[in-house]
């Protein structure tokens, strides 16, 4: 794409900064990219195009389009494309990086701190608020998106047939993003007014051109044009460095074993989590808590309660998972190292594949743009995984607000169903407080989360 460029808008794009200048520009990113992925863009946005004009406007806003196609974390993935534009891989490498370490640690710090003191009277009561809080965040979460992704009745009905297949039948979350693909790509070839595309970014800002656009205009951005070659190879080194540890662990520890089950289990959810984080945390948590047993459901809330709380992509909560199942299963490790073992190798499975997408399909994405029955389908998607956080929202609701669950059978369903007596009156009175302050009061979440951890050790001194 020709980009034509002025005298004036030459002179007002700064020099081409060097890869250590853009380094400290992605470590100062990484170290403030607080507020889920909205605050993590808005943030990007301010330093690389308002502020610095290394990127346009059209240009970021086409990288963040592509990167709302995938799977994964969209923000840390837009730091990647955006880095490789600058700084060819090496670029895309230390963005993509630099966007997650820092959370990881305070991550991996935070988790030691869990299972050390987890017990102590203080400590419960701050959680115990932090969970009543999460679940006013949830919540919140799948409003926004509804509002984005819900513009018609065949919308409408994807989400709340997803909401029902879930809850009711405990469908698998990739075959729910199948199915909903399946049925916008047909849709949109009969009533492309229904399953149309939608954005959800807004309108434009003003028509800056960047730095890397001009570039774009002399000619001189060769590494992004697309070639089987160059497809190849990518394939060919990330795909052994994404799947080759999960492997040497299948060998070396067998099949059962809990690094088998890590590896496997959240290198498919790193194919299959479109939609974002709570979308696929709705799946992680019954799995993780009912399947494999690492965790169980108050602690699922816990980890999402921390990640909330740390700079970086909300998906860090995996590392918490992971952490947790290697910490109880150590085998001959010592349980912190095994658990910090555990955290790296969910870290490691989860966002490699993300420098894979970028890599093997960002030369290819204006082609990608161009394909609206792909659009169609990528957007009732998006439709399906506002039931999916939906659910998220009551499973967070039944196992915070009440002490008790039991799963009852009807006829082919199996919902989980709470016993009323067992209703927690300080978590509900703690959560209403919570929805209260950010639906209708729009309190930050941080905030808010502060606020419910200070009450929760109050209350927790109170009789349920």
């Amino acid at each position: 794409m020709t980009i034509a460029t002025t005298t004036a808008s030459v002179e007002a794009t700064p020099a081409m900064p060097t890869l250590s200048e853009a380094t400290g520009v992605w470590a100062k990113i990484g170290l403030l990219s607080f507020g889920g992925p909205a605050g993590q863009i808005a943030l990007m946005h301010k330093e690389l195009v308002e502020e610095r004009r290394w990127i346009g406007e059209q240009r970021f806003l086409h990288a963040l389009n592509y990167c709302m196609l995938l799977p994964g974390p969209e923000a840390q993935q837009l730091a990647i494309y955006i880095g490789w534009l600058m700084h060819r891989t090496l670029g895309g490498l230390i963005a993509g990086l630099l966007f997650i370490i820092p959370g990881a640690l305070v991550m991996l710090g935070l988790s030691t701190l869990y299972v050390l003191y987890r017990q102590v009277p203080l400590i419960d009561g701050i959680f115990f608020g932090v969970k009543a809080a999460v679940l006013a965040v949830v919540i919140e979460a799948g409003l926004r998106i509804s509002r984005r992704a819900l513009k018609n009745r065949a919308m409408v009905a994807v989400a709340i047939a997803a909401f029902i297949a879930i809850v009711l039948f405990k469908t698998p979350f990739p075959l729910i993003i199948l199915a909903a693909g399946l049925v916008g790509w047909l849709g949109h070839r009969v009533r492309p007014d229904l399953f149309g595309t939608a954005s959800g970014h807004g309108a434009a800002g003003p028509d800056v051109v960047g730095l890397v656009d001009q570039m774009f205009a002399r000619g001189e951005m060769a590494h992004v044009r697309p070639s089987a070659g160059k497809a190849l190879r990518v394939l060919a080194i990330w795909l052994p460095l994404w799947l080759g540890p999960v492997f040497l662990l299948w060998l070396m520890t067998g099949g059962a074993s809990v690094w088998t089950h890590l590896g496997t289990f959240f290198s498919t959810m790193a194919v299959v989590t479109f939609g974002g984080a709570y979308a696929v945390l709705a799946y992680v948590a019954q799995a993780a808590v009912e399947n494999y047993h690492w965790l169980v459901a108050g602690e699922m809330v816990d980890g999402l309660g921390l990640a909330e709380t740390t700079p970086g992509p909300l998906i860090l909560v995996l590392q918490f998972v992971g952490f947790l199942a290697g910490f109880r299963a150590p085998g001959s490790l010592p349980p912190l190292l095994a658990g910090g073992l555990g955290a790296l190798l969910t870290l490691w499975v989860t966002f490699a594949p993300c420098f894979l997408w970028i890599f093997l399909g960002a030369p290819y994405v204006e082609a990608l743009r161009g394909n609206k029955a792909l659009s169609a389908a990528l957007s009732t998607i998006t439709a399906a995984v506002v039931g999916v956080i939906m659910n998220l929202a009551l499973w967070f609701g039944l196992h915070v607000l009440f002490r008790e669950v039991r799963r009852i059978e009807l006829l082919f369903a199996s919902p989980d169903w709470p016993v009323l007596a067992s209703l927690d009156w300080r978590a509900a009175l703690l959560s209403a407080a919570a929805m209260v302050a950010m639906l209708r009061f729009k309190t930050g979440m941080i905030p808010t989360l502060a606020a419910c951890a200070a009450a929760g050790m109050v209350l927790t001194r109170l009789p349920a």
